[in-house]
């Protein structure tokens, strides 16, 4: 089981949309995903409730709520056929909590969006999780995502250079779109969007997908299946989309 979590103590950088968005790919891909929400806005838990009994499921878990009735690990139990684990982490979130929130995880998300304030707090983030956490470079376990990025800007070329210095991967650029919002109005990820609406912004995915695990992203049997929901195997991104490959993103 793999455990993946989208961190950034600096609220409205995207933690939320890049979570759901990859548990809906792990769903529509044969996976068995566990949706973790730490956030006390829900806002994950709410998009999982949205979901329509025809789309692929997807288990989730109100970590922000607590309790008093169970124990505190019940609460966080993963049922045993999880493949993989998402976690929603809260903005704020203090220095302290990181050593307890990224232990056990296997890939850490850090999502930016391109401003200054942005750029700052990633720098704190990343110099918390290296020096509190104790995360090290070399394993690979920490890659940045540059978040509704408009490309041909100068904020936006000013935070690429900015991540270059970090020495941490950019495991892709997002981009501004409101596929994202219709998708997550439906309870939806730009995966389960139709093929000729959400092309671009899927493609956009590979190389973070190819970044977390290039052989468990494609599904259990080497092609995933057609995405539920909303479209038919012919209108899937993945029908046509290339083979993973086990390549980082260069900006």
């Amino acid at each position: 089981m793999q455990r993946i979590v989208v961190l950034n103590p600096k609220g409205g950088s995207g933690k939320t949309t890049i979570a759901i968005n990859l548990a809906s790919y792990l769903a529509s891909r044969g996976h068995t995903p566990v949706l973790m929400d730490f956030d006390p806005q829900g806002s994950s838990l709410r998009w999982v409730k949205k979901r329509q009994p025809s789309q692929p499921p997807i288990h989730v878990i109100a970590a922000f709520e607590k309790d008093t009735r169970t124990t505190r690990a019940f609460q966080l139990r993963v049922p045993d056929e999880a493949t993989h684990v998402v976690v929603d982490t809260p903005a704020a979130l203090p220095g302290q909590e990181l050593p307890a929130m990224t232990r056990d995880a296997h890939k850490i998300i850090v999502p930016v969006l391109p401003s200054d304030i942005d750029i700052h707090a990633c720098s704190r983030c990343i110099r918390d999780l290296l020096l509190i956490a104790k995360i090290h470079r070399e394993d690979n376990r920490i890659g940045v995502v540059a978040n509704r990025i408009r490309r041909n800007t100068l904020i936006y070329q000013a935070l690429i250079r900015f991540l270059h210095t970090l020495g941490i991967p950019i495991v892709a650029t997002i981009r501004d779109s409101q596929n994202y919002v219709r998708a997550a109005e439906l309870g939806v990820g730009v995966h389960e969007m139709k093929r000729y609406l959400a092309q671009e912004d899927v493609e956009q995915w590979l190389p973070l997908i190819a970044w977390l695990n290039p052989q468990a992203a494609a599904g259990p049997s080497g092609e995933g299946p057609p995405a539920g929901g909303q479209e038919t195997q012919q209108d899937s991104p993945s029908a046509t989309s290339p083979p993973l490959t086990a390549v980082v993103a260069n900006a």
